[in-house]
C-alpha cells in the first residue's frame, strides 16, 4: 500500500484513483462476446463457458435433481445461516415497500402513484474466485417482495459444471428456480437477448469483475435496463485515535481478498494508529488463505494520514466508496456528513462483513465512484412508479386554460386543441 502523509487536495484525484484494465480492449473483447451471444444464443454460450470456466456443457440448465444434491452437500450450520441472513434481508427490505396516497393538486384534479413490479429480472452471481451464494439472498429477496413474475439467475459453474451448492441452496431459501451455469459476460448477453434456454429479462442485476461490468453498461444502451455499474469491491475505512487497528486491518484485508482489481482505503488522523494498522494487516495478510489475491489488491491501495476530521470526512465524500466504515470516537456525527457512500457501518462492531451476509441491508453497491449518482439495491430497484391522474368538470375549469397557453406557448396546437375540446364541452358549447 502507498502512504500519503498530509496530501495537497491537488493529490485527491491520485489518491482516489480506481485501478483500470485497458478499457479500449477490454471493451472490444465484450462487444464481440455480446454479439455472439446475441447471433448464436445457448451454442455462443457453451463455447464461452468451455473457454473461460473449461466446463463442456451439455445443457445450460440447473435441473431439480442438482438442486436436491446440492441442499444435501450444505452442512446444516450453513443452512441455518443461509435462512437467518435470508429472514434479516427479507424483514428489512419488507420495510420499503412503497404506499401510494392519492394527491389533490387542484380542486377537480387528482394524481397518484403506484408501483408495479417489473415482470423479468434477471441476477447474475459470480462464482469466480468467490462463490457468492449471499449474493442470491440479497438480489432474489427483494425480487420476490417485489412481486417479479420472472426471475432468472445465471451463475458460472465449475470445471465439471456444477454449480456451487451454497448457491444453489441459498437460491432455494429465496424462491429462485429458473437458473442458468453461465458466468461472465455470456451470462450478461443471455440475459439481455435471450436464448434458447434462457428467457430475456427486462432489468439486469448483480456484480462482478470490470468484464462484467462492460457487459451491463453496454446491454443497457440498448433494451435492457441495468441496477447500476458494479465492479470491483471497495472499502474506505475513517480511523481516529480511538479505532481498534486490529479490526480496521481486518476489514481492509475482508476486502482486498475479493480480487487483485479491489481496493481498499484508510483514511487516519493518527499516524500511530497509521502504523499500528500497517503493522496488524502485515500480520493478519500472512495467514490468509487468499493472501496472494489480497497482496496484489493492497497494491492499489493507499493509507493516507490527514490533518482533521473534517479533511477525512471531504476525502472520503471524494472517494465515493462502495462500502464506508467510520471507525472514529463520534462516529454518530460524522454519519450525518456523509455525502457520498453505498453503504455505511457505524462504530467498532459494525464490520463490513455483516452488511455483506446477515444484518438485513443490501450488498449490491455501486462501486468506482458511483455512489456519487447511484444507490445499492433496494426494494424500489425491482419496481417502476406509474402514475395516474384523474380530471372532473371542475378539474377542467382549474386547469384548463393554463394547459392551453402554455401548449400554444409552445407550437403544440393539438395539445391544445385536446384541451380545448374539452372546455368547450364543460361550457357546453
Amino acid at each position: 500500500m502507498k502512504i500519503y502523509r498530509y496530501p495537497a487536495q491537488t493529490q485527491w484525484a491520485e489518491i482516489i484513483a480506481r485501478p483500470r484494465l485497458d478499457l479500449s480492449q477490454l471493451n472490444a473483447t465484450v462487444a464481440s462476446v455480446l454479439a455472439d451471444v446475441k447471433k448464436r444464443g445457448d451454442e455462443a454460450v457453451k463455447e464461452y463457458e468451455a473457454k473461460f470456466d473449461k466446463a463442456a456443457l451439455s445443457s445450460l440448465t440447473v435441473t431439480e435433481q442438482e438442486m436436491d444434491e446440492a441442499e444435501n452437500l450444505i452442512s446444516n450450520d450453513l443452512k441455518d445461516a443461509i435462512i437467518l441472513a435470508h429472514h434479516n434481508i427479507k424483514v428489512f427490505h419488507i420495510s420499503q415497500r412503497f404506499v401510494g396516497q392519492k394527491i389533490k393538486t387542484q380542486e377537480g384534479v387528482t394524481c397518484w402513484q403506484k408501483s408495479v413490479a417489473i415482470e423479468k429480472v434477471g441476477l447474475y452471481i459470480p462464482g469466480g474466485t468467490a462463490p457468492l451464494f449471499s449474493t442470491v439472498l440479497m438480489l432474489a429477496t427483494p425480487a420476490k417482495i417485489a412481486g417479479c413474475k420472472e426471475i432468472v439467475l445465471c451463475t458460472p459453474p465449475n470445471k465439471e459444471g456444477k454449480v456451487n451448492p451454497a448457491i444453489l441452496y441459498a437460491a432455494r431459501v429465496a424462491g429462485v428456480h429458473k437458473i442458468f451455469k453461465a458466468g461472465g459476460v455470456q451470462a450478461i448477453g443471455a440475459m439481455a437477448y435471450g436464448t434458447e434456454s434462457v428467457p430475456k429479462v427486462f432489468k439486469i442485476f448483480g456484480p462482478g469483475n470490470q468484464y462484467v461490468m462492460a457487459a451491463k453498461q453496454q446491454v443497457s444502451l440498448e433494451e435492457v435496463a441495468i441496477d447500476m455499474p458494479a465492479g470491483p469491491s471497495e472499502v474506505c475505512v475513517l480511523a481516529d485515535e480511538t479505532a481498534n487497528a486490529t479490526f480496521v486491518a481486518a476489514d481492509l484485508l475482508s476486502q482486498a481478498e475479493h480480487g487483485i482489481d479491489s481496493q481498499v482505503l484508510l483514511i487516519t488522523t493518527s499516524e500511530s494508529k497509521l502504523n499500528e494498522v500497517q503493522q496488524e494487516v502485515e500480520k493478519q495478510l500472512e495467514v490468509l488463505p487468499r493472501k496472494e489475491l489480497a497482496s496484489k489488491a493492497l497494491e492499489n491501495s493507499n493509507y493516507v494520514l490527514v490533518n482533521s476530521i473534517d479533511e477525512m470526512i471531504s476525502l472520503s465524500n471524494a472517494y465515493a466508496p462502495e462500502h464506508l466504515i467510520l471507525q472514529v470516537s463520534d462516529y454518530e456525527e460524522l454519519a450525518e456528513r456523509v455525502v457520498n457512500a453505498g453503504s455505511v457501518f457505524l462504530g467498532q462492531y459494525a464490520c463490513e462483513s455483516a452488511g455483506d451476509y446477515a444484518s438485513g441491508t443490501n450488498h449490491t453497491l455501486p462501486t468506482h465512484g458511483y455512489a456519487t449518482a447511484y444507490n445499492g439495491v433496494n426494494l424500489d430497484s425491482y419496481c417502476r412508479k406509474i402514475t395516474f391522474q384523474h380530471l372532473t368538470e371542475e378539474g377542467i375549469r382549474h386547469i384548463g386554460r393554463a394547459v392551453e397557453l402554455m401548449a400554444e406557448a409552445e407550437q403544440l396546437d393539438a395539445h391544445k386543441n385536446a384541451m380545448t375540446l374539452r372546455i368547450k364541452a364543460v361550457n357546453g358549447e
